[in-house]
């Protein structure tokens, strides 16, 4: 008996169909599948952030999420920023040095949209409070949390 089953999620608005054994997680169907490989694998525990995506508006880490579970779901990952031109968030990162080998960046990139699209004046402990699911080794946050703050005003700015 075959358990695979089909599956069907929207990623940053496009609508995708995939086979999917029961067990896999979204995190490989997002990387080896539909081959957007920004979103990473930095623990593979749930415990780095490096994996985060919006999955029907809630952040998750997408090496905990079984595949399946996000059927008929719409899913936002870091390839989904930018359009025409960087995000204001991902335009900030590099602004401010809030970036360095890479591999948490699309986490913070994505748990940093979401913060602001609840919270588009935050202070820095809502920054820091926002984030506290990613974890970096090279910045020391400090960065990190500027750029965002920086991302925020020039969000808000623009509208």
């Amino acid at each position: 008996m075959d358990a695979k089953r089909w599956i069907q999620l929207t990623v940053n608005g496009e609508e995708h169909e995939v086979y999917v054994e029961p067990r896999r997680r979204l995190l490989d169907v997002l990387r080896e599948d539909l081959g957007l490989t920004g979103t990473k694998e930095g623990c593979g525990t749930g415990d780095c952030g490096a994996c985060t995506v919006i999955l029907d508006g809630r952040l998750v880490n997408a090496c905990l999420v079984f595949a399946i579970s996000a059927n008929g779901k719409s899913v936002e990952t870091v390839e989904g920023l930018a359009t025409d031109h960087l995000h204001p968030i991902q335009e900030a990162f590099i602004q401010h040095g809030g970036l360095q080998c890479g591999i948490c960046t699309p986490g913070f990139l994505m748990s940093a949209k979401h913060l602001l699209n609840s919270n588009p004046n935050p202070t820095l402990d809502e920054v820091r409070f926002g984030l506290a699911g990613n974890l970096c080794r090279c910045t020391g946050y400090t960065k990190i949390y500027e750029a965002v703050l920086a991302a925020a005003k020039n969000m808000r700015e623009e509208t």
